[in-house]
C-alpha cells in the first residue's frame, strides 16, 4: 500500500488533513500527487509536506494508483470533466464529496471506473476522524480507500448509500454542532464574569474529557447525562431550562436539515 501513488484533486483542509495522516502512517510524501487551482495552496504543501504537485487534473490521472475527489460538490462535475478518458481501469476513484452519488459520479466519468464514496469529517486533522465509507467495488479498492481514511482515525462502512445522507448530517457536520455548543459556553462563562482565558480553558478540557468519557466508558450518553445530575442541583437547573426551550426538537430538526441538503446536493 506505501508504494501507491495516491493523488489528491483538490487542496483544501480535508485533503491536507488526509495528506498529513497518510505521511504520518508512513506512506512516502514523493508518492502523493495533489492539484488545485490556487498556486499559492500548492506551494504551502509542497513546503510543509514534501508532496509532488502536478499541472493538471488530466495529468493526476494518468499518473495515480488512487485519486481522492477532494472539491466542493458545486466543482466536482467540472474535475471530473477534466479527468475523463485519462483514468485507468484499474484506479480506484474516492469521494469525499456530500450529496454526489455513486451513480452520478459513473454518468460524469462515461468510463467504467471503481468508485468508493466516503464522508470524513474535520477531526481527521488531528488524526481523530470518522469515515464512513460506500462502496459496489471488489476487496482491493475497499481495503484502498480504508488505508487512506484509518490513516486519519476510525472507518466503518455502510451497504446502503442512501445512508450517507444521514452519516453526513451527523458526523460529517456534527464537529460544527459541538463547536456551536462551546462558542456559547464561553460566552456564557464569560459573561457571568470568569476570564476569557479561563472561560476557554474550562470549556475546552470539560469537551475534552466529556468526550473520551463517551468513547471509553462503554454507557450511553443518557448514562453518562445521568450520573452528572444530582436532584435539584445545579445540572438539573441547567437540564431543565434546555428541556422547557425544546432543545431536543431543535437538534433533531437541524439534523434533519444537514441530511436534506445532502440529498440536495446530490
Amino acid at each position: 500500500m506505501q508504494e501507491m501513488k495516491i493523488g489528491f484533486a483538490g487542496a483544501g483542509n480535508m485533503a491536507e488533513a488526509l495528506i498529513a495522516g497518510l505521511i504520518r502512517a508512513g506512506h512516502q510524501s514523493s508518492h502523493i500527487l495533489v492539484t488545485d487551482i490556487r498556486e499559492e495552496r500548492l506551494q504551502q504543501l509542497r513546503q510543509t509536506y514534501g508532496v509532488q504537485t502536478v499541472p493538471s487534473n488530466a495529468v493526476l490521472s494518468v499518473d495515480s494508483d488512487v485519486l481522492v475527489l477532494a472539491v466542493k460538490p458545486q466543482q466536482m462535475q467540472q474535475v471530473v470533466k477534466e479527468m475523463v478518458g485519462h483514468v485507468d481501469a484499474g484506479t480506484t476513484v474516492i469521494s469525499i464529496a456530500a450529496g454526489i452519488s455513486t451513480e452520478t459520479l459513473e454518468q460524469w466519468f462515461k468510463d467504467q471506473v471503481s468508485l468508493v464514496r466516503v464522508m470524513p469529517n474535520t477531526p481527521c486533522l488531528v488524526n481523530e476522524g470518522m469515515s464512513v465509507l460506500f462502496s459496489k467495488e471488489d476487496e482491493t479498492h475497499r481495503r484502498r480507500a480504508e488505508y487512506i481514511l484509518t490513516s486519519s482515525g476510525k472507518t466503518a462502512w455502510v451497504d446502503d448509500e442512501n445512508l450517507l445522507h444521514a452519516v453526513t448530517a451527523i458526523s460529517g457536520s456534527g464537529p460544527a454542532y459541538f463547536f456551536l455548543l462551546a462558542e456559547l459556553m464561553q460566552v456564557a462563562a464569560h459573561s457571568l464574569g470568569l476570564p476569557k482565558d479561563l472561560a476557554q480553558t474550562l470549556v475546552k478540557y470539560t469537551a475534552l474529557g466529556a468526550g473520551r468519557m463517551l468513547v471509553d466508558s462503554g454507557k450511553t450518553p443518557e448514562e453518562l447525562r445521568q450520573q452528572v445530575i444530582s436532584p435539584g442541583g445545579t445540572t438539573q437547573a441547567a437540564m431543565e431550562t434546555m428541556f422547557e426551550a425544546d432543545l431536543p426538537k431543535t437538534v433533531r430538526a437541524a439534523i434533519a436539515a444537514a441530511a436534506k441538503r445532502s440529498r440536495e446536493l446530490g
